[in-house]
């Protein structure tokens, strides 16, 4: 069975995401684990409706990634999916779980990504730049922060009438998508990492 452990500090409309996506059979895998920086998220209490044991870690302690690491070095799960994490993960984390970690960027990347591009902000500044389109991109992660190879993108057109809440509401509902796709093609193994891109192989 294909393990999946997700981190999150928020909702966790993705990580539901995945959960009905194994419910309904539509990927072959099952969460293992729920952890968070965030004892007030939601996605706590969408674990504990599912059965999936949480994890909470004080998001201030001074330990906090070293805790961490050494759960997910006892677990090694398969995938590890960040679902709206509000921290940058230290490169030695990320280089011990390289191209098994995955993030949803609420933009199309490489625009509006990298260091103070997170949540509700990516939305605001898409709105103020003009663009036409934005969108969500699922990548794997790496050192270099939201400029790990793209595995899958989401095209949103940016209404005359759109704001920051809006555009957020109409990405969400992508990346739902996008993600379960995303988990789908790593769990087939139908794949292979070319640069900053994950090609489908057929």
């Amino acid at each position: 069975m294909f393990n999946i452990v997700v981190i999150a500090s928020g909702n966790g409309s993705n990580f539901q995401a995945v959960i009905d996506a194994i419910d309904s059979g539509l990927i072959n895998a099952r969460i293992i684990k729920l952890i968070s920086d965030n004892e007030r998220a939601n996605a706590l209490n969408r674990a504990r409706s599912s059965g999936i044991e949480t994890v909470i870690i004080n998001g201030k302690d001074s330990n906090f990634y070293p805790i961490l690491n050494d759960i997910l070095l006892s677990i090694n799960p398969d995938l590890i999916v960040l679902d709206g994490f509000m921290k940058i993960m230290p490169d030695y984390i990320v280089n011990e779980f390289l191209y098994k970690m995955i993030n949803i960027h609420p933009s199309l990347l490489p625009a509006f990504g990298g260091r103070g591009f997170y949540g509700i902000k990516v939305h605001r500044s898409v709105i103020r730049s003009g663009a036409r389109f934005s969108g969500c991109t699922i990548h794997f992660v790496t050192s270099d922060v939201d400029n790990g190879p793209i595995i899958e993108q989401r095209v949103v057109e940016v209404n005359d009438d759109d704001d920051e809440y809006t555009l957020s509401e109409k990405i969400h509902e992508e990346e739902h998508r996008a993600l379960v796709s995303s988990i789908a093609l790593l769990i087939s193994g139908r794949y292979r990492i070319s640069g900053k891109r994950v090609l489908r192989l057929y």
